[in-house]
């Protein structure tokens, strides 16, 4: 498929419903823009086998022992990124399991970079640098296009790695050179071209699910209940005490003991008051599962 022009490219036309966009009053353009935003969870619905194939083959992946990489450049990049950093803290996984690289570089993350999005060399590069056999590697890009993404995908295919695309556009050139490509059209923004809007929030929602979810399959969640947070700060020390009740149905006074006796690990601290088991046997089955909270349940009640 030739490359696709970007006066073809669907997040870079007119939306004619914001034409006049600078003669609306205030309460105007929001209405329009949360009407816009409406229609995105609806355009992700359409995208939904795609996502759900993708993350098999993340999790599967991942479970296997290789890693994440979102690469993007701009919005698409800091989204990536974001997702990537809120990974440890709420699943309690290792800090280079989910990794965020963005065009230009850290810089990036705080300062528009624009022109790097341009530099296919240095995508190739970013991934030839980081990337071990296992891994997988999504391209992120409301275009399909931006060659800095463009680049570490090739390397990324040559290199052997599972790869997959999330654009906001219909037939992309990225769609074209990844594993699983999952394609979100959004339609055109109300500001012409500023992909930050509708195909931002796509694309944040897409991280979502496929961060969620493969931490989900992961054993990392235990029914809705986040069991691997990190109690790193007050809020969630407190947010920690209520899952262990919200899990064994123990009291608050009980829950915060077991904490102090499970040293803080949430895991620890519900196996030890469900089956009444030491500190040292409920790390033990953890370690016997990899960490699988669900599957750990299963074998101490197997015990019983």
């Amino acid at each position: 498929m030739a490359q696709q022009k970007k006066n073809e490219l669907v997040t870079e036309q007119r939306n004619k419903k914001s034409l006049h966009l600078d003669q609306l009053s205030i309460e105007e353009i929001v209405t329009l823009m949360n009407e816009e935003d409406q229609t995105v969870a609806l355009s992700i619905q359409g995208a939904i086998p795609q996502i759900s194939a993708a993350i098999a083959a993340i999790s599967g992946a991942l479970i296997a022992g290789g890693r994440l990489f979102y690469i993007g450049a701009g919005t698409s990049g800091r989204l990536g990124i974001l997702d990537a950093s809120e990974c440890p803290p709420t699943f309690g996984v290792e800090e280079d399991l989910v990794n965020g690289l963005i065009a230009g570089g850290e810089k990036a993350i705080r300062e528009s970079i624009e022109n790097a999005e341009d530099d296919e060399h240095a995508g190739l590069l970013a991934i030839s640098e980081v990337v071990r056999s296992g891994d997988v590697v999504v391209g992120i890009t409301a275009s399909g296009t931006a060659r800095y993404v463009i680049g570490a995908i090739r390397e990324a295919n040559r290199l052997g790695l599972t790869t997959v695309g999330i654009s906001c556009n219909q037939d992309t050139q990225l769609s074209t050179l990844v594993t699983y490509p999952i394609e979100v059209p959004v339609g055109p923004e109300i500001i012409t071209g500023s992909t930050r809007l509708k195909a931002g929030t796509a694309q944040k929602m897409v991280l979502n699910m496929i961060s969620s979810t493969t931490m989900i399959r992961m054993g990392k969640v235990y029914g809705n209940l986040m069991v691997n947070v990190q109690a790193t700060n007050h809020k969630l020390r407190e947010r920690t005490v209520r899952i262990i009740q919200e899990a064994t149905g123990t009291d608050e006074e009980r829950a915060r003991q077991t904490v102090i006796d499970a040293k803080g690990d949430a895991r620890v601290a519900i196996l030890m008051e469900m089956f009444s088991v030491s500190q040292q046997k409920a790390l033990d089955v953890l370690l016997q599962v990899r960490n699988h909270f669900g599957d750990a349940v299963k074998l101490l009640q197997q015990s019983q």
